[in-house]
């Protein structure tokens, strides 16, 4: 089964991925760990997209997408993949159907995050990070057990820089005048389950499960 997570930032598609892993027991496929990982491995799309990311240009679609087929022929994704973070765009999402088809693959679900714009501001301005493995954490919904420090892995956590008021508006801005013409794309498939994201974090859990029918 092969979910992508659709929401603006801040609306909880990290937490939910970490979640749904552990009840799925299938991989998250994140694009900006994607990205880091491949560069780092070296692999082959990995050294095409460095060309790019080291001049501070967006990687071109079809590396990213060849990067997002090269994990999926790992064997721990035989089962389905979590997608978070891509197809941002509808030319995104058109390459990504075509690449998954080639492959004998298909997005079969996607779970729209929902949420207010006011309640996202607010979410991230009170987000933090781990330096380890990115786990997210949030002040005032999700804090950690110990101030400052990732209850998975025991690292520190920080805030990234562009979540301010202002920079996060600006995200949002693109976010839901670009991405959300997805939403437009896989409903026409009738692949698309909207979930209320302003709940509690169990709750949300709760409406995906029942969305995806597990």
């Amino acid at each position: 089964m092969d979910i992508l997570l659709l929401g603006a930032q801040g609306s909880g598609k990290g937490t939910q991925a970490d979640i749904l892993v552990a009840k799925l027991g299938i991989p998250h496929v994140a694009s900006g760990d994607l990205l880091r990982t491949a560069m780092s491995q070296n692999t082959s799309a990995g050294q095409k997209a460095r060309t790019f990311y080291d001049r501070g240009d967006l990687v071109p679609d079809e590396i990213m997408v060849a990067m997002i087929l090269e994990r999926l022929a790992e064997p721990d994704c035989t089962r389905g993949v979590i997608l978070d973070g891509f197809p941002r765009t509808l030319a995104q999402a058109e390459a990504l159907s075509k690449a998954l088809a080639s492959v004998g693959r298909t997005v079969d679900h996607v779970v729209y995050l929902k949420a207010d714009p006011n309640v996202l501001v607010k979410r991230l301005a009170n987000r933090y990070i781990c330096q380890a493995q990115q786990h997210p954490y949030n002040l005032v919904t999700n804090p950690p057990k110990r101030p400052g420090i990732c209850d998975i892995d025991g690292s520190e956590l920080y805030q990234r820089s562009d979540d301010t008021e202002e920079s996060v508006r600006r995200r949002l801005a693109i976010f839901f005048s670009e991405t959300v013409k997805l939403l437009d794309y896989y409903g026409a498939q009738g692949k698309v389950r909207e979930v209320n994201a302003d709940q509690a974090i169990r709750d949300v859990t709760k409406d995906i499960l029942r969305a995806l029918e597990i």
